[in-house]
């Protein structure tokens, strides 16, 4: 889990670096080495108020209840060693559960061992006929059982129901019997199975086992043969044969298993057997001769791992830290810094703080600064186990003078706890010496940078200037491809010596934004760099103009890096061959497009010529010619009305016959005027049936009419 979060770091520096691939190099450069800084001082801090923030985000009940038994238990766990009061809160609907599954017979074995969990913190209202029914069924479920797990929860309800009742006869009937039977389950490694038809072994069924050994001791009537306590401590320290380290001093248990079912994280793992060792140890006499470097590698890890984002996590790192806290091998001490990256400039002090895991104040003791070394791991200030002075209103260790020879840079400070009494070395556990990497920042003096325009052949000096590197002042300078640019400037630490930063770099840009990168080398003190253009000039893409000269120097203990204008050259460069390298095209910002675009501007074609006015008024009127000459040979023809249909239906029909040549008539008007010649048509076909019937109605009328007057 704490490499995973390493790793994790990394990759996020990495994404970072991706992420900031158009910002200035200095910039990126700066934010990686300080982000480094941070992953590579590994400084443990105890249980902290961002803790219990995360335990209220983590375990928030639904409607004031949680998803099973366990989930209430962890979330109970964890709140009562954090010191958050939320019993009142959880109480109701949690005892309501328990009740119901304590007083059914059908619960299974892991149900009732969280249920008496449960109980155990909230001492929710139960009959003692309850727990008489209960003890006589996990009697006969130890006696009958032959896999670890229901070993594990069936004895350990016994042991939680002998603790909150007043039962001092609750004994298990063979006790010596079932210490034998769990034990047959462990392996020469110190791991056990989980039952007898599996031939895996597991870490993490260890920490179950010793748990209900612990168990089957404390509920025996008598003494469990020494034998067997003995075997079993034996079994411990081959465990812990097993266990794997970090290069931080963090020690951690991983699980081997193939099978994914019963794969665990080193986490979990980790806890059960923290939880398994602390059990076993309190119920157990005589020393478990476990290092103690051991023990406060395990809360390391613990503390190592941060914030959990799980609450299955959280609960795991909370009550592991809490059985060490409480152990009877040792409690683990633990020295942690304030801040690992200190101030030359602003003389800030180091201080120091020892704590136990859960952030209690630590015994008498005194702290000592042993040596320090420096980032190629040689010893640059021996200090004679100099004593930190103590500061009892914070409890802290602060060092009131830094050795003279601490310049800027990295170091590993390393210290050393001495415990004071005697009884106090039997019970806390302490690292012989803890290294700690601090990192020293300060402002770097920047000296004599000067600009110069060299002859390319003599190398004599055509134009000399010296540099503001605040910017204000910036230079103008002009040189041919015949000629060279020189740069140069000195950097020095606070205490005089020579300082290489992480990066030291001119930039030359062309008007058209092509830029060119140069890494400025450097020699001693003095950094400097020449830029021949006669070589230059295909790099350049033979562009002549104005260059802008940008210098840029930063390091992480850097307090004043700077990326500063410094002026700009006018560059005379001689025309391109033919095959030239053609510089290449610039990244188009991204949001230009969401811009204006410039205008369209569109001329139409220019009018054809027309005919004269009249010409066009004469032309209309002679369209108009056959109209008058249909009205003139309607007169001659002597129209009149005298046939006209006088009866009423057929005088409709006649009526609505004319009305529809009118409307074709309107149509073609119409059509001439604006219709197109598809809806002109479909117009018509529907005019044209309604001509036709009307006027096949009429003319049968007539027809009709005059028959009859020719027979008369």
């Amino acid at each position: 889990m704490h490499s995973l979060t390493h790793r994790t770091t990394i990759s996020s520096i990495a994404r970072m670096a991706r992420s900031l691939r158009g910002f200035p190099a200095l910039l990126v450069a700066v934010l990686i080495c300080s982000a480094s800084m941070v992953s590579a001082a590994s400084i443990f801090q105890p249980i902290s108020d961002s803790h219990r923030s995360a335990a209220l985000d983590l375990f928030a009940p639904l409607d004031g209840s949680f998803g099973s038994l366990e989930e209430t238990y962890e979330a109970l766990r964890t709140f009562e060693v954090l010191g958050i009061d939320k019993k009142t809160d959880i109480s109701l609907p949690a005892c309501h559960s328990v009740l119901e599954t304590l007083g059914s017979s059908s619960s299974a074995s892991k149900d009732l061992f969280y249920a008496l969990k449960v109980n155990g913190i909230l001492k929710c209202e139960i009959n003692e006929e309850v727990f008489e029914g209960l003890v006589s069924s996990l009697h006969a479920a130890v006696s009958s059982t032959r896999l670890l797990l229901d070993f594990y929860h069936s004895i350990g309800s016994l042991v939680l129901i002998k603790d909150q009742t007043s039962k001092d006869d609750l004994h298990l009937g063979d006790a010596e019997g079932t210490f034998h039977s769990i034990k047959a389950l462990s392996q020469s490694d110190g791991r056990w199975r989980y039952s007898f038809n599996n031939p895996e072994s597991s870490t993490s069924a260890a920490g179950l086992a010793l748990e209900a050994l612990a168990g089957v001791v404390s509920l025996s009537s008598s003494e469990i043969d020494r034998s067997l306590i003995a075997t079993t401590k034996n079994d411990i320290l081959k465990l812990f044969d097993s266990i794997e380290k970090y290069d931080d001093g963090a020690f951690y248990f991983d699980e081997k298993l193939i099978d994914a079912r019963e794969h665990q994280g080193p986490l979990s793992t980790t806890s059960s057997v923290v939880r398994g060792l602390t059990a076993f140890a309190a119920v157990t006499s005589g020393s478990l001769n476990l290092p103690g470097d051991r023990i406060v590698g395990l809360a390391k890890f613990f503390l190592g791992i941060g914030i959990p984002g799980d609450a299955k996590d959280l609960f795991n790192q909370v009550d592991s830290l809490a059985c060490l806290e409480s152990n009877r091998i040792s409690i683990p001490l633990i020295l942690s810094l304030p801040a690992t990256v200190l101030s030359l400039t602003k003389k800030d002090t180091l201080k120091v703080k020892v704590n136990t895991v859960l952030g209690s104040n630590a015994p008498s003791l005194t702290v000592k600064l042993v040596r320090v070394l420096g980032s190629n791991s040689k010893a640059t200030s021996i200090i004679e186990n100099q004593e930190l002075k103590f500061e009892p209103e914070s409890a802290e260790y602060f060092l009131d003078a830094l050795p003279k020879s601490i310049d800027i840079g990295q170091y590993i400070f390393i210290f050393e706890t001495v415990l004071h009494e005697p009884e106090h070395k039997k019970i806390y556990a302490t690292e012989s010496q803890t290294q700690v990497p601090i990192f020293f920042k300060g402002v770097v003096k920047v000296d004599n940078p000067e600009i110069e325009v060299l002859d390319s052949d003599l190398e004599i000096v055509e134009t000399k200037n010296k540099l503001d590197l605040a910017g204000e002042n910036l230079v103008l300078l002009s040189a041919n491809h015949l000629q060279k640019l020189h740069l140069s400037f000195q950097l020095t630490t606070p205490l005089g010596h020579a300082f290489k930063p992480h990066q030291a770099i001119l930039k030359l840009k062309h008007q058209t934004g092509v830029e060119h990168i140069f890494l400025v080398g450097n020699s001693g003190k003095k950094f400097d760099i020449i830029l021949d253009f006669l070589g230059l000039v295909e790099k350049f893409f033979y562009l002549s103009g104005e260059y802008d000269i940008q210098l840029t120097v930063g390091d992480a203990v850097m307090e004043n890096s700077f990326l500063n204008a410094i002026g700009s050259i006018d560059l005379d460069l001689p025309e391109p061959p033919e095959k030239a390298p053609r510089p290449p095209p610039q990244p188009v910002e991204p949001y230009s497009i969401y811009g204006p675009k410039p205008e369209i501007t569109h001329i139409f074609r220019a009018p054809e010529k027309h005919p004269p006015k009249e010409l066009s008024l004469s032309f209309l009127g002679l369209t108009l010619l056959p109209f008058i000459g249909f009205s003139v040979g309607l007169l001659r023809l002597g129209v009149n009305l005298k046939n006209f249909p006088s009866s009423s239906l057929p005088a409709v029909f006649a009526i609505l016959f004319h009305f529809g040549i009118a409307a074709v008539l309107l149509l073609y008007v119409l059509f001439w005027l604006k219709l197109d010649l598809f809806t002109t048509l479909k117009a018509l076909g529907l005019l044209g049936a309604f001509l036709m019937f009307v006027g096949h109605r009429t003319l049968s009328y007539l027809a009709s009419t005059s028959a009859k007057l020719k027979s008369a």
